[in-house]
């Protein structure tokens, strides 16, 4: 019997795999970079990397004379040493707004498509490649770190976007009316809405992550706990529990989920696709899209963590206990939820505005 390899094992390997694809196109200082961060990084993170680093130094031979006529992969340090501020300035402005080629479905891989990046994606890009220049410089690969002038643009909060408990409803009578739904998409909901019912119930009852969703097994679960387990980021594993509605629509999903002959490969993940094969994070995000812009028209861009994000945001609101939803999201810093959940509630400012008292006009 082959030995079974778990979700989370499969898409780090597949991730390496890329990985090493997109080192060949980089310096072999990148493949050292790299191993060295290969022990405090997860492979995801490692690949996002990756793919910043193959477009700075895209946008140094489209921008930087000395680099226009040179093989990427021959690059070493000393050529490395020719890269100013000015460039990494430049490239930040690049970010942006700019032109990628791609392939499409016709096998055509001329595809032009304008990418946009606004603060987050550019911060993230531009911490890429001070990390980069960082190793070099340690490495006394290049005489001076030029990155770490490069500023990093200032971050603006944004509001925390998720449902209302009005909205939520909305959502869930979609699913199990089908009111709202185009006849294509009625069609296959009599096929799947067992699994959208259970699927949208973990996020609003658990506040799982999407990734970590697509990644469950039919074994993680324990309904007479009404428990199961979840690999998180960074590979921990941890016990969350889940209240008795959520256990409810996983039976009832699961006297169906345990009648489907999958495809090989397939056969212990929980949320399948119609194809009979674990379900993927772009369709779920699909799936939520789909029944969100139903429930809630003039809120765009409902996605799985928007669902996450009303989890943690209805726990706060009725707990008040910031430390109880950052172990519940998982968040590795209660930082990190204090930013986004410690709001005041809408309401409270509403009532607040009430309470002020000020003379006649």
């Amino acid at each position: 019997m082959a030995k079974r390899i778990s979700y989370q094992t499969e898409r780090s390997q597949q991730m390496n795999d890329r990985l090493r694809e997109i080192q060949r196109e980089l310096p072999v200082s990148c493949t050292d970079y790299f191993r060295s961060i290969s022990q405090t990084t997860s492979p995801l993170t490692r690949l996002a990397y990756a793919y910043d680093l193959r477009l700075f130094f895209q946008y140094l031979s489209l921008e930087n004379m000395y680099f226009a006529n040179s093989s990427t992969v021959m690059l070493t340090g000393e050529d490395l040493s020719r890269i100013t501020a000015r460039d990494i300035f430049g490239f930040q402005e690049y970010l942006q707004q700019y032109v990628k080629v791609t392939g499409n479905d016709d096998g055509d891989d001329n595809s032009p498509t304008l990418v946009q990046n606004y603060e987050q994606g550019i911060m993230r890009k531009l911490s890429s490649i001070r990390s980069y220049f960082e190793f070099l410089f340690k490495n006394e690969l290049i005489p001076a770190n030029v990155a770490s002038i490069v500023t990093l643009p200032k971050r603006h909060e944004k509001p925390i976007l998720f449902l209302e408990p009005d909205e939520v409803q909305s959502l869930m009578d979609a699913v199990v009316s089908g009111e709202g739904l185009s006849g294509r998409q009625q069609k296959y909901l009599s096929i799947t809405q067992k699994r959208d019912i259970a699927i949208l119930m973990m996020f609003l009852g658990t506040g799982i992550r999407v990734s970590e969703l697509v990644g469950l097994d039919i074994d993680h679960l324990d309904l007479s706990q009404n428990a199961f387990m979840v690999t998180r980021k960074g590979g921990s594993q941890v016990i969350l529990y889940y209240p008795d509605a959520v256990k409810e629509v996983l039976e009832s999903y699961l006297s169906e989920r345990e009648l489907i002959e999958t495809l090989p490969g397939h056969e212990f993940a929980l949320f399948l696709s119609l194809q009979k094969r674990r379900i993927t994070a772009r369709a779920v995000e699909n799936l939520v899209k789909k029944y969100a812009q139903i429930a809630a028209p003039l809120k765009k861009r409902i996605s799985p963590h928007k669902l996450r994000s009303t989890f943690g945001t209805t726990l706060y609101q009725q707990t008040g206990d910031i430390y109880l939803v950052s172990d519940a999201l998982g968040h590795a810093d209660v930082n990190t939820t204090k930013r986004h959940y410690a709001a005041m509630k809408d309401s409270k400012r509403r009532e607040a505005a009430q309470k002020i008292s000020l003379p006649d006009v």
